[in-house]
């Protein structure tokens, strides 16, 4: 790897270095390029493309109808209701100015 490769890859990513940090980087970068290189070495005839390294399970949950409360348990439990609502603070102001207001 060129130093001017590494001058541009540091712009790219908006990164300052110094001379003796340019230099370890490009020594970084060509040692990496070189492993990826003997990856490619590998003999992969049959093997099936993987998104991950290691076996991905489902994360979501088992959905299971439970009860659920009623309208009047639900606001019982609100710290202000409205009728049969419940009461929260205005975040959004619609006067058309497109200020919020809380």
């Amino acid at each position: 790897m060129e130093r001017k490769d590494v001058e541009q890859i540091a712009s790219l990513a908006r990164l300052k270095l110094g001379d003796d940090e340019l230099e370890r980087v490009r020594k970084q970068l060509g040692d990496i390029l070189h492993y990826v290189s003997k990856l490619e070495e590998l003999d992969v005839t049959g093997v099936e493309p993987t998104p991950y390294a290691i076996e991905m399970g489902n994360a979501f949950r088992d959905g299971r109808v439970a009860p659920a409360l009623s309208r009047a348990e639900a606001l019982a439990q609100a710290p202000k209701t409205e009728g049969l609502f419940f009461r929260v603070p205005k975040i959004i102001d619609t006067g058309g100015d497109g200020a919020s207001r809380t």
